[in-house]
């Protein structure tokens, strides 16, 4: 007997496809029109602001051809949820003008194709794993971005049986169909639900991308991969696209939705959106769910998009793990004492800038031959900032910075960045606060004189009460670019030693001596 693989699931998913009937919205008088667009939009706007639910997300596409009109995507932590869902939007003047011509209802789920860890022996996988997981069973949905939608079943003829197959033979064809996938690292972002035992096919594929062409390259693609070629079975596909709420006027009355780039692909608006794409190996129908899932495609970009290492807001401040209101307000309030203190904290190149960090054991060659095969695949995207490797002076760790211009690029980065060798922890995980100076890039003349400040002033730091730790880290590359990571007890703590005259006086000493403004990014 075939042995299936390990499922966990997470949130269930609801694929709400409509027609409009134009004719009867055409002949409704205007204050009808009018009702149905304000409920419709109060509807749209309460569910993508998740005011029906503890948890989710939602969103509404226009949808091109005949099948559909309107497809509104639910992600609920129950099917109670979705249905409610459902039925809140038949209940508006809006659904009274729409028919439901087809839904899909499904799970969100990884599965142990890939790696039996997680199943077996839960406490042995590390962080950027768990957060990997985290973001396929609880996903996001890019702001602007183009759709496909389509179930799909694995064949179960009497000559291709997938589900005959031993578990070997199945996880190496994901394994391979994975690395087809990897050629669209940066173009395709996937969210992949099961849906055995919950609708007509096993499961359901969700393609976001800022081109619409890269959806069909891929799908195209894998078609000639073994396991699509012989054990592949598709249903219809819908294709779209993402509109805000407000937009739900212009959208009836035939205008170009999103309005606020009419006429403009989103892969404009935000070139290169998404760093690294899907890294699949999982059984999804686009190579791998980070090698873990039974599903169709394979899968997301290694860890997925929603483990975000870290998010640089309009000040360039580095939350590391989401930068919310009052995340943002720290930080504005820590950004203007440094001022106080003619420290500068900002923008290094005049720019915005989303960074991911994380730390890595692992041997050093190893490592930087894995991030060079990432870098040039992130070299194709306008929004690629740079990625490189850090070793700590005294060599005990290193570190993979990559540094994007969206925050949505940064995030599919840290999914890739995640399944590094060696990965031990992220920057902005470590308890306490965070601080981290990047971009000093130091005049060659004064290199070894920086070194030995540094030396210095790390003596004085392992004296203070509330300081743990302080590492100088060097780029590979050039020896002359570094940053240097501090962590603290407190943020009291690390701002008592910015207030210092030692601080102060190698600040003054540092103007000296680097090339650039250094920028101090605060990760707690």
């Amino acid at each position: 007997m075939a042995e299936p693989p390990q499922t966990d699931e997470g949130w269930f998913a609801l694929h709400d496809l409509r027609t409009v009937d134009w004719d009867a919205w055409r002949d409704a008088p205007d204050h009808e029109q009018d009702r149905a667009v304000r409920e419709g939009i109060d509807y749209l706007q309460r569910h993508e602001a998740v005011a029906d639910a503890d948890e989710g997300v939602s969103a509404v596409f226009s949808v091109l051809g005949h099948k559909a009109d309107l497809m509104v995507v639910h992600f609920r932590p129950t099917l109670d949820a979705l249905s409610t869902a459902e039925r809140a939007f038949d209940r508006t003047a809006l659904g009274g003008f729409t028919e439901q011509t087809t839904s899909y209802v499904s799970v969100t789920e990884v599965s142990g194709y890939g790696s039996t860890d997680y199943f077996d022996d839960p406490e042995s996988v590390d962080a950027g794993y768990r957060r990997y997981v985290e973001g396929k069973l609880h996903p996001d949905i890019p702001e602007d971005t183009y759709v496909s939608f389509y179930p799909m079943s694995k064949r179960r003829d009497p000559e291709y049986n997938w589900y005959d197959l031993d578990f070997e033979e199945r996880s190496d064809m994901m394994s391979a169909h994975g690395e087809t996938g990897k050629g669209y690292a940066g173009k395709i972002k996937q969210v992949i639900a099961s849906s055995v035992g919950f609708d007509d096919y096993e499961w359901g594929v969700t393609l976001f991308a800022d081109d619409p062409t890269d959806i069909k390259d891929i799908v195209y693609e894998m078609r000639f991969d073994e396991v699509s070629a012989k054990y592949g079975e598709f249903g219809q596909f819908y294709v779209g696209r993402r509109f805000p709420p407000e937009d739900l006027d212009a959208f009836l009355a035939g205008e170009s939705v999103p309005t606020a780039d009419a006429g403009h692909g989103a892969s404009e608006a935000d070139e290169g959106g998404h760093p690294h794409g899907e890294s699949p190996h999982g059984d999804h129908p686009h190579g791998g769910e980070g090698g873990h899932g039974d599903h169709p495609h394979g899968g997301e970009s290694g860890h997925g998009e929603a483990e975000a290492s870290g998010h640089h807001g309009d000040d360039g401040s580095h939350h590391g793990e989401s930068a919310d209101a009052d995340a943002g307000d720290s930080d504005e309030e820590i950004r203007g004492e440094l001022s106080d203190l003619d420290i500068y904290a900002g923008k290094p190149h005049g720019e915005d800038v989303y960074a991911t960090v994380l730390y890595s054991e692992a041997d050093a060659d190893e490592l930087f031959e894995e991030v060079e095969g990432l870098r040039s695949n992130f070299d194709h995207y306008g929004t690629h900032v740079k990625t490189a490797v850090y070793d700590a002076e005294d060599g005990s760790r290193r570190a993979v910075v990559s540094i994007w211009e969206t925050a949505s690029a940064a995030d599919t980065a840290a999914g890739f960045l995640s399944e590094l060798p060696g990965i031990v922890s992220r920057a902005g995980e470590e308890s306490g606060f965070g601080t981290m100076g990047m971009f000093y890039t130091v005049k060659p003349d004064y290199r070894e004189e920086f070194v030995e400040k540094f030396g210095v002033v790390g003596a004085k730091l392992n004296e203070i009460d509330g300081h743990q730790d302080t590492d100088l880290m060097v780029n590979r590359e050039d020896a002359n670019d570094m940053f240097i990571s501090s962590q603290w007890d407190s943020r009291e703590d690390a701002m008592g030693f910015f207030r210092s005259d030692d601080f102060r006086n190698t600040v003054q000493w540092g103007r000296d001596v680097l090339a650039d403004r250094p920028r101090h990014v605060f990760l707690a």
